[in-house]
């Protein structure tokens, strides 16, 4: 039995209503989205509303084999085709036939191996390793990645051809941090779900003041973290364990828990702030005009804007730099979309450097 799309989000509301849509078509999709947002769900409920629920859904993570298994594991092989190969196997586009085909983790699919599968996706057709004979094969293709693909094609890692061949219907399935109305009904449902599973064990379902700091939690693993902390709370019937065991860095912070309390209890030395205050100033306005010029120019909204452009040019240069200009890693750091980074590195003119 496969896992439902759980969810009340907007974003959720709106990729269930894309499946109602989309399911009978048959058309390639594309699901995107960071590692545990439930990316396979949303294939098998794609698979499920279609009518070729009855037949196989077949996966293959293109991901975790070499290049020589994944290839002879997707078109299968003949007896003899290689060292080991002492009897005919079907590949995985054969035992999907009439069916669909997941791939997953496709971004992570060999260069080699990507033109092969854009000619099964043209003509559906294929030859198994060892056989000079085609065959035909009827799949639905549903690819699914957290990879940017537009970034991995301009890393030259990803056929741009094989991208829109794949990339009919899209499908982004937004963090968990985006949609945090949706933590209830995951809880409820993953409850209901491991009480069946362990029976023996009696976790007991948040209170709402715990419910509030689930709700809180930015999850970086996304579904599938919290799926693992239901599983330990089922066993441990622990939250306050639960909690000190989630990675600290990512806890939500309250803005006083952030400072040292030694620090708050130092007095603040006026002096000193006053003799920087002209140096920050002079950065964003003329100091040596006149009184009435200066003030003139001095407009808050506007030194907050340059303010604030400077610190982000600064920010988004030095990640960067980091990551060696992989600038959808960047956006990840900085959590902002690929296509933000792109347009704040055109507006403050932030480009790699010459070589």
């Amino acid at each position: 039995m496969s896992t439902p799309l759980i969810g009340v989000s907007k974003s959720i509301l709106k990729i269930k209503e894309l499946i109602n849509h989309v399911a009978n078509t048959c058309l390639n999709v594309l699901i995107t989205g960071e590692t545990g947002v439930g990316k396979e769900v949303v294939a098998q409920s794609l698979y499920c509303e279609s009518a070729r629920s009855s037949k196989n859904f077949v996966k293959i993570n293109c991901a975790a084999l070499p290049e020589t298994l994944l290839e002879s594991e997707l078109y299968g092989y003949e007896k003899g085709a290689f060292t080991g190969a002492h009897k005919r196997r079907p590949g995985k586009f054969q035992t999907a036939d009439k069916g669909v085909l997941f791939l997953d983790e496709i971004g992570d699919m060999p260069m080699a191996l990507q033109s092969k599968m854009l000619h099964v996706l043209q003509s559906g057709e294929f030859s198994p390793l060892g056989s000079d004979q085609d065959f035909k094969t009827d799949v639905w293709v549903i690819a699914a990645t957290n990879h940017n693909l537009e970034e991995s094609i301009y890393q030259k890692t990803f056929r741009e051809d094989l991208f829109y061949r794949l990339n009919i219907i899209k499908i982004d399935i937004p963090p968990l941090r985006e949609r945090k109305e949706d933590i209830p009904s995951l809880i409820e449902y993953y409850f209901r779900l491991y009480k069946s599973e362990y029976p023996e064990n009696k976790g007991t379902k948040p209170e709402s003041d715990t419910l509030a700091k689930l709700c809180n939690y930015p999850w970086p693993g996304n579904v599938r973290q919290l799926q693992n902390c239901i599983k330990k709370q089922m066993v441990l019937n622990s939250w306050e364990k639960i909690f000190e065991e989630l990675p600290k860095e990512h806890h939500e912070i309250s803005p006083l828990s952030r400072a040292d309390n030694n620090t708050l209890e130092q007095p603040i030395d006026y002096h000193e702030f006053s003799g920087n205050r002209t140096s920050i100033i002079s950065e964003f306005v003329d100091l040596s005009t006149s009184s009435d010029k200066l003030f003139e120019d001095i407009s808050l909204k506007k030194i907050k804007k340059l303010a604030s452009d400077k610190v982000e040019k600064e920010v988004i240069a030095f990640v960067l730099e980091k990551v060696g200009w992989n600038r959808s890693r960047a956006a990840k750091i900085l959590k902002i979309s690929y296509k933000t980074l792109l347009y704040k590195m055109n507006e403050f003119k932030v480009h790699p450097p010459v070589k």
